[in-house]
């Protein structure tokens, strides 16, 4: 109580102050006054009622009143006979009226915490990821998040953990052991600090393939999904669905191999092709090295020939160093 007579009092000095200025003392005072009732009744509308309320109210009134004047004026032509003012005031109330109750129920549920909240589900929902069974197998997601390059909310729906568990349960010890893999896996995301994973029981009974089904939450949650699928990446794509491919982004931070180059590497096993040696670099890349095979268990220089990007990633061809030197040597003599 004591705030509000601080703030009349204030209200009232300033037009006291102001009427001295002017010559006009006591009204300075009455207008000050005035103004200082006004303002603490509005204080207290805006407290009874709240601010969403009153906000809403001065919107639809606005809206209401230029409703009124553009319904006024193609009409203004019709009623040259009568007072213009009379229906102008007729069409003013009305309309002021209803844009003024309709933005009171439109305003009454509206809070600056409501607004936040909108603003924040909608900038989680942009970040909002689902995980395919085969990423989460696979583990490398974990490097991914832990380097920075994902974040925000991972869904994980109850139909992956499933599959994962049944596959944990099999009898064939490989897929018991990817399934285990990919439980732990999960666990590692779930201590990631950048990641919220989200549990979810959305499931679609019409659907029996977990692929159609992750597509479908996608596009349910707005969501972006997860997968190195190459399958999946392509159904998801013919949907609108946002996909992030594990083996895209492997292959996008591979470093450049030119033809010409050299690179000494460890020459694993024989190619599909006669007399062809086989190696890989420290990423995966297969290399095939042409006449290597006498070479296999040994760590050899080679040159590049050409490059070959492929659907399930880059092939690299060379010959051994030896040759290339003989034939550059040949071209100079020739």
């Amino acid at each position: 109580m004591l705030h509000r007579i601080i703030f009349f009092l204030i209200f009232v000095a300033g037009g006291y102050i102001i009427g001295i200025r002017e010559d006009v003392a006591p009204q300075g005072l009455l207008w000050g006054a005035g103004l200082g009732i006004i303002a603490l009744i509005l204080e207290y509308v805006l407290t009874m009622v709240g601010f969403g309320t009153v906000l809403g109210g001065l919107a639809g009134l606005s809206v209401g009143l230029l409703f009124a004047k553009l319904i006024y004026l193609p009409l203004k032509t019709v009623f040259t006979s009568m007072d213009g003012t009379y229906i102008g005031v007729i069409f003013n109330t009305l309309f002021g009226y209803s844009g003024l109750l309709l933005g009171f129920r439109a305003g009454k549920d509206f809070t600056l915490s409501n607004v936040v909240q909108a603003f924040k589900s909608r900038a989680e929902e942009s970040h909002t990821k689902i995980i395919d069974t085969s990423v989460i197998i696979d583990g490398r997601i974990v490097d991914v998040c832990e380097a920075g390059f994902l974040e925000g909310t991972f869904i994980i729906p109850q139909f992956i953990l499933q599959e994962l568990q049944h596959i944990a349960d099999s009898t064939d010890s490989l897929r018991r052991t990817r399934g285990r893999r990919g439980l732990d896996i999960l666990h590692k995301i779930q201590k990631i600090s950048t990641i919220t994973v989200k549990i979810v029981d959305e499931d679609f009974p019409k659907i029996k393939e977990v692929d159609s089904k992750l597509v479908a939450l996608a596009r349910l949650t707005g969501g972006k999904i997860i997968t190195n699928d190459f399958n999946l990446n392509k159904v998801a794509e013919l949907q609108g669905v946002t996909v992030l491919n594990l083996n895209e982004l492997a292959n996008a931070v591979k470093p450049v191999v030119l033809p010409g180059e050299r690179m000494n590497i460890f020459i694993a096993k024989e190619g599909k092709e006669s007399n062809q040696g086989v190696g890989y670099l420290d990423d995966g890349t297969m290399v095939v090295v042409d006449n290597a095979r006498k070479t296999i268990n040994k760590q050899v220089d080679v040159i590049v020939t050409s490059v070959l990007q492929t659907t399930a990633g880059r092939m690299i061809f060379a010959k051994l160093k030896e040759e290339a030197d003989r034939e550059e040597l040949k071209m100079a003599r020739h």
